[in-house]
C-alpha cells in the first residue's frame, strides 16, 4: 500500500495542516454508519470512506478495542457501546439557543433584517429562536408563537421537506429555498431555506423576515442563497458533521438533532 496515495484518498486528509490524519480517517469510518446503515462490511466501509481496505481494517480493531465499534460473526462492523454513550452525552448537554443564535445573528448582520428558526409542532410551526435585525421598521414575531405550516415560506419548507406532494412543493425541493410576500400576513416578506440534522432528518427552517417594501420579490431572490448558506451552516452544527446538507424530505421533522 502506498500512504501517500492513501492520505490522498481519505475525505478530510486534507482539511489543515494542524490535522492528525489517523484521527480523522477514524472519524470518517464511525460517520460512514447511518439509521439506515447500521451495519457495514469493510468493503463497503472503504468505498465510503474512499480509504484503502488494509487501513480501514486497522482502524476498526483499533476502535474495536476501546468499544466504539463491534464486529460481527460475518465479518462487518457496527458502532459500538462507546459511541452509543457518546452520542447519548450530546443528546443529554445539547443547548439548541447556543448552536442557533449565533448563525442566526450573523445572518441578520450580512442582511439587515431579523432572522428565525423555525420547528414543527404537529400541524403548526414554532418560532423557537429569532434575532431581532437592526431596522427600525421590522416584522416582529413572539419567541415560542405558533403559526400555520402552509402559510408563509417557513411553514411551506418544512412541509416540502417532510415530502408534501403538489407542485408548489416540488419547486421548492427542487429550488431549495422559498420565498413569500403577504400570505400569512399582508406587507410582510420572508426568504426560507431547510435546516437538517443527523442523517439528513429534517429539524426546521430558517428564514429572514421584513416589510414587504424593503423585501420585495427582487431583494428576496438576491438574498436567498444568503439564506441557504446560513441554513447549511446551521445543519453542519446540528449534525455534528462536515458534510453538506442533502434534501432528506421524505423522513419527518423533529427540531432535535
Amino acid at each position: 500500500m502506498n500512504p501517500k496515495s492513501d492520505s490522498i484518498n481519505a475525505p478530510g486528509a486534507d482539511e489543515g495542516a494542524g490535522a492528525v490524519i489517523a484521527v480523522t480517517r477514524a472519524l470518517r469510518v464511525l460517520e460512514a454508519f447511518g439509521v439506515n446503515d447500521p451495519q457495514l462490511s469493510l468493503a463497503e466501509l472503504s468505498r465510503r470512506t474512499g480509504i484503502h481496505k488494509t487501513t480501514v481494517l486497522r482502524l476498526a480493531r483499533t476502535l474495536a478495542a476501546d468499544n466504539y465499534l463491534v464486529q460481527k460473526e460475518d465479518g462487518s462492523w457496527r458502532l459500538g457501546r462507546a459511541a452509543g454513550w457518546l452520542g447519548a452525552c450530546y443528546q443529554a448537554t445539547f443547548n439548541v439557543q447556543e448552536v442557533v443564535e449565533p448563525v442566526l445573528r450573523e445572518l441578520t448582520i450580512k442582511t439587515g433584517e431579523s432572522a428565525s428558526f423555525y420547528v414543527r409542532e404537529g400541524q403548526q410551526r414554532t418560532c423557537l429562536v429569532r434575532v431581532e435585525g437592526p431596522q427600525a421598521i421590522r416584522h416582529h414575531v413572539r419567541i415560542g408563537a405558533a403559526l400555520p405550516l402552509d402559510s408563509g415560506s417557513p411553514g411551506r419548507v418544512i412541509l416540502a421537506f417532510s415530502g408534501e406532494p403538489g407542485e408548489l412543493y416540488e419547486m421548492i425541493r427542487r429550488r431549495g429555498f422559498h420565498l413569500s410576500l403577504g400570505e400569512r400576513e399582508p406587507e410582510v416578506s420572508s426568504v426560507s431555506a431547510p435546516v437538517f440534522g443527523l442523517h439528513w432528518r429534517l429539524l426546521g427552517s430558517m428564514c429572514i423576515s421584513g416589510p414587504t417594501s424593503r423585501l420585495g420579490e427582487e431583494r428576496l431572490l438576491e438574498l436567498a442563497q444568503t439564506v441557504v448558506d446560513a441554513a447549511n451552516k446551521l445543519s453542519y452544527a446540528m449534525a455534528g458533521s462536515q458534510r453538506p446538507a442533502l434534501p432528506g424530505y421524505r423522513q419527518p421533522a423533529t427540531w432535535h438533532p
